[in-house]
This record gives C-alpha cells, sequence and structure tokens, in this order.
C-alpha cells in the first residue's frame, strides 16, 4: 500500500515528518546568489544547478502567487500556465519559499541570499530578545535597529559593489521602510505606483547595463487572497491582471536578458467555524504557561513563562498534533527548518515551542490579533499549498 504523504497523516505528527525547504539547492535563499554568480559577483555561491548565467537578470516577485494556485488556474493566466514546463530551469518543477512561508521572511530570504537562521526574520512577528516584546517583522513594529537586526549585506549590494546595475522597482510605500533596507537595499531605488509602469521602467533598467540585476514586486495578488480567499473572483482578476503584467515585461527583455517570475509563498482558504480556526485567546490549554504568542495562524511562535517550556510543549502537542507538526526550538532548528545553521543572535526569537500548520486550520487570536484573524486566505506552514513557488523563466 503507498504511503501517505506527510500532510495525509491519521496519526500524531512528527518533527520528523515535516517537508523541510531545500535550502541550498531550491529554494527563496538560493536565487539571487545563483543570478549574481553568473555575473561574476564575489562572495556568493551558485545553489540552484539548473539555472544558467546571464548578464541581465531580473527578479519579479509576485506576492502570494503560489505554484498549487497558479497550476489550479490555466484559463486565468494563460501566459504564466505557458511558462510552468520550463519552471526552474526546464525541469517543470518549483523551488520552496522558506520556513515560515510568510512576507518578511521570504523577501529577506530572497535579498539577502541567507535562510531565515541567518538572516533572523524568522516569522511574522517573533520576540525581541533585548526588549521581551513581539516584534512585527513586516511593519517594525516596534522600531528597532535594523542593521543590528539583519546584519547581513545584500546580494544588491554585493552586485552594485561589483560594478553590476543593480535597482529595484516596487511602490513608493516601500522606499525607505526597514524592510526595504535590510533585505532589498543595494544600488538604486524606483518608485513607482502602477504594475505597468513598473514594468516598463524594469525593462527600462535591465538595459541601461552589461550587467544588470533588477527586482520588481506586485503585492495585490496576496492582498486579494487574504480578503476574499484564494477561490474569489476578486483574486483570479488579480490572477488576469498579472498574468497581463508579465506577458508585458517579457516582451520588452532587451538582448541578453533572462526573467524570473516566482513568489513569497501561496496561500489556504480556511473555513470559518470553530474546527479549523482554534481560538488561542478563548483556550485555556493553549494558553496555559505561555507569556507570549507570535508567528501567524499557520506558523506560531509560543513564548513560554519561565520554567514552563516543557509543560507548553506537551500540552500543545496534546491538543494540536495530529493538525500540526509541534516542535520545541531546538527540535525544530535540527530538523532545519530555519536553515542548515541559526546564528545566536536569532536563536531566542525562535519560540521556545513552534507549531506549523498540515491540515486546513489556524490558530487565531480573536482578541489579541483581531485583523489577521479575519483573513480568509492564510499561509506559513510548509504544505505545498503554502511553500512551493514557481520559478519561471522567459530570455531574450
Amino acid at each position: 500500500m503507498a504511503q501517505p504523504a506527510p500532510w495525509e497523516h491519521a496519526e500524531p505528527l512528527t518533527v520528523a515528518s515535516a517537508p523541510v525547504p531545500a535550502y541550498g539547492s531550491g529554494s527563496l535563499a538560493d536565487l539571487l546568489p545563483t543570478l549574481a554568480a553568473g555575473m561574476g559577483v564575489p562572495g556568493v555561491t551558485p545553489a540552484i544547478p539548473e539555472l544558467t548565467g546571464t548578464d541581465r537578470a531580473c527578479v519579479f516577485l509576485i506576492d502570494g502567487l503560489g505554484w498549487e494556485q497558479l497550476r489550479a488556474h490555466p484559463d486565468e493566466a494563460p501566459y504564466l500556465t505557458s511558462l510552468l514546463s520550463g519552471s526552474r530551469g526546464g525541469t517543470g518543477r518549483p523551488i520552496t519559499a522558506g520556513y515560515p512561508a510568510t512576507t518578511a521572511t521570504s523577501l529577506a530570504s530572497v535579498g539577502t541570499g541567507l535562510p531565515p537562521g541567518a538572516h533572523g526574520l524568522p516569522g511574522y512577528t517573533v520576540r525581541d530578545p533585548a526588549t521581551g516584546e513581539l516584534m512585527n517583522q513586516l511593519r517594525w513594529q516596534p522600531w528597532t535597529a535594523p542593521d543590528a537586526w539583519q546584519p547581513y549585506p545584500t546580494v544588491f549590494q554585493l552586485a552594485h559593489d561589483a560594478g553590476v546595475h543593480a535597482a529595484q522597482v516596487s511602490s513608493p510605500a516601500f522606499a525607505n521602510t526597514p524592510l526595504t533596507k535590510i533585505a532589498l537595499s543595494g544600488g538604486t531605488f524606483h518608485g513607482r505606483l502602477t504594475g505597468e509602469e513598473r514594468m516598463d521602467l524594469a525593462a527600462e533598467q535591465l538595459a541601461a547595463a552589461d550587467r544588470a540585476l533588477i527586482y520588481t514586486y506586485y503585492a495585490e495578488l496576496d492582498g486579494a487572497g487574504h480578503r476574499y480567499g484564494v477561490a474569489s473572483d476578486t483574486w483570479r482578476g488579480q490572477l488576469m491582471y498579472v498574468d497581463r503584467l508579465v506577458q508585458r515585461l517579457a516582451e520588452q527583455l532587451p538582448p541578453r536578458s533572462a526573467l524570473y517570475v516566482t513568489a513569497d509563498h501561496g496561500m489556504i482558504d480556511v473555513p470559518f467555524d470553530e474546527e479549523h480556526r482554534l481560538d488561542f485567546d478563548l483556550d485555556w490549554e493553549l494558553r496555559a504557561g505561555v507569556a507570549l504568542l507570535g508567528g501567524e495562524g499557520r506558523a506560531r511562535h509560543v513564548y513560554a513563562l519561565p520554567g514552563a517550556e516543557g509543560d507548553v510543549l506537551t500540552c500543545w502537542r496534546e491538543v494540536l498534533g495530529e493538525q500540526f507538526w509541534v516542535a520545541s526550538r531546538d527540535e525544530a532548528i535540527a530538523a532545519g527548518w530555519f536553515g542548515p545553521h541559526v546564528d545566536d543572535r536569532v536563536y531566542a526569537r525562535i519560540g521556545d515551542v513552534v507549531a506549523a500548520a498540515c491540515d486546513d486550520v489556524l490558530i487565531i487570536a480573536s482578541e489579541r490579533e483581531p485583523k489577521e484573524s479575519a483573513m480568509v486566505g492564510n499561509h506559513g506552514s510548509m504544505t505545498p499549498d503554502e511553500q512551493l513557488v514557481p520559478l519561471l523563466e522567459v530570455r531574450s
């Protein structure tokens, strides 16, 4: 009899059964180092063997465009669908986002070329060991010194220092954010409001030098998924628009260029009932011994009161063990969830207990996180719907 996939389980989940991201060979953190190495940038190592070098490369990151969702909507995205068979250097396979599969973590992985355990953004919200407070790494609240939080240079900076033309083309709202500074800075930032303007300018920036590394971004697909779900007409309409944007950019590529279309995570819709949305704020068992609840609904960091770490781990496993991969901090690190190594400065940012959803379930916090708890589409964990992202390629 065929063995079930890790997410098709009947017994409590083990830490070892979690499908760990492909750090070092096929994750988001491996993309820019591979491209920059092909341009002769020192200090980076190629890690995705299927990709071949190019003098000019543009990465178009579409927030929320998961591999599984794209494959499920060929009619809405005919151009993107035509590129699926060539994903990941012609293998027709996806890459993985990294854990957790969430925007702040993934953008830092893309820009630094490092997994979360090194760059230090291991979740949507994590505890700042210096203050004991939760730090929202997407909104950068409360503020902390960006360079101390993430001290490594970005691949864009390394490329710029090596004489490669590096540029980011995105919304003007992101020009001076701490997340942009620590994850995507280096070279020049160009703010443009519309998707069409970004595509046109990205093509111009590619043509601006013999060697160029360009990044552009579109966020609204993710927003539609969060608000209305990936089964909604609004989300499908956004996918249709994104499809046209990609084709617009592809048709303007200058000679010796490659366009890579990828994403920071996929998404899953979660039903609005007590079976699928477990409310931490109303569950005394889950709250017992917990000082802070971090992360997000499908990728929780749980910070225990001093001395209660073992009891919290036991309780969370007993309550959630058939629906979540539940690990201690050291177990999650040893299993490679955050990459092959976790820096000392990052260690205590990770929860005493880490819980990653396997089923279509959430741990919401209706009182502490009312907006997040009301979202239809969610992401963060290691299931294929969330973890697998495309690496579509167009060459001129």
